[in-house]
């Protein structure tokens, strides 16, 4: 064509255009962005998220005739935090690719598994501290119903509520053709299911669970603080680090994620330039790998800082690795519960 066809710099195509047609964005800055900072951010978070939690899951399989209602919880977590990041490494490979490789069937499955570790770690955080609750307040009318029995059915009840909420990333997520190159995305079949999407990550994944954290703690905080432990101060200082870690981690990506969706074609509530649009698109983008980290944080803050927990992972890793120094000096009276009240050791072992 451009052999046959030659034209001069007077030639005018302004009859071409409409000039009330406002321009279309230009987000290849955005896309070359994604291709070089999703890619590592995600391959770390899977990498210490599967260290992490894997360990947890050892830990607890090991000692699985010890189980009670808290070790249950916080296998089913660490279980979680596992389904969430193993769909890491596909989307990695999408993100720095720039096409979906993996076929129909997996974008499916992904999309789900995605959603589904992301409600059911929330679930079990919130049941976790409901659970905590309980134990503080009301430790001897409750202390008969936290058998196994209970943990495993609570469980089930907390993986059918995290699969129900994410069924329609079952069933939406899918692959298709754009500009040549397949592509996996969330595609619903109307705005119900796209504000529905919205709405359940900031009401299920943000408000619900931190309102929970701050009604329990705020009230768990002073009945510790009446008891005579030398523990309590830590105990309180590690529950408020738990609220301003879930908020900090998760609170700016629902925001931003609810702005996004507020500026949408198919909403149009909040109307944007392009470099705003633009800006707005990167701290989505910044922020949704912030909020993923926090399942590498999990273990650490629900797990490793449990001193009963903490001990047997040290003798977990001192059988695996005995070449390597685990704190082999650290004695048993170390790890030792306290015994000034049966609440706050209850609490502590938890923690």
């Amino acid at each position: 064509m451009s052999e046959n066809v030659t034209s001069s710099p007077t030639d005018d195509y302004s009859y071409y255009y409409d000039n009330d047609l406002p321009t279309p964005c230009n987000y290849s800055s955005l896309s070359n962005f994604t291709k070089v900072f999703l890619p590592i951010l995600y391959s770390l978070v899977f990498i210490v998220g599967f260290i992490g939690n894997g360990l947890v899951l050892c830990v607890l399989i090991k000692h699985r005739n010890q189980t009670n209602l808290t070790d249950i919880c916080l296998f089913n977590l660490a279980l979680s935090d596992l389904l969430f990041i193993l769909t890491l490494p596909l989307y990695s490979h999408y993100s720095a690719v720039g096409q979906w490789v993996f076929g129909d069937f997996m974008c499916h499955l992904s999309g789900g598994m995605h959603d589904t570790g992301f409600y059911s770690s929330i679930f079990f955080m919130v049941a976790m501290t409901l659970d905590r609750y309980m134990i503080i307040m009301y430790a001897h009318k409750v202390a008969k119903y936290r058998t196994l029995k209970m943990g495993i059915t609570l469980s089930g009840v907390v993986w059918m509520l995290s699969l129900c909420a994410s069924l329609p990333s079952f069933i939406f997520t899918k692959e298709t053709v754009r500009s040549f190159d397949k592509q996996c995305d969330y595609i619903p079949d109307s705005n119900t299911w796209k504000m529905y999407s919205v709405i359940a990550t900031n009401i299920l994944g943000l408000v619900i669970p931190f309102l929970v954290m701050v009604i329990c703690y705020s009230r768990i905080i002073p009945t510790l603080m009446h008891i005579r432990s030398a523990k309590k101060h830590r105990v309180v200082r590690l529950i408020i680090s738990i609220m301003v870690v879930f908020f900090l981690f998760w609170g700016p990506y629902n925001i931003i994620l609810f702005l996004d969706f507020l500026q949408s074609e198919d909403v149009g509530i909040l109307k944007m330039p392009c470099d705003m649009d633009k800006n707005l698109k990167i701290s989505l983008t910044v922020t949704e790998t912030i909020a993923f980290t926090h399942c590498c944080l999990n273990p650490i803050v629900y797990a490793f800082v449990g001193q009963k927990f903490m001990k047997r992972s040290l003798e977990l890793l001192r059988k695996w690795a005995p070449g390597i120094l685990f704190s082999r000096h650290l004695s048993d009276s170390s790890f030792r519960k306290s015994s000034v009240s049966s609440r706050s050791s209850d609490f502590t072992t938890v923690m």
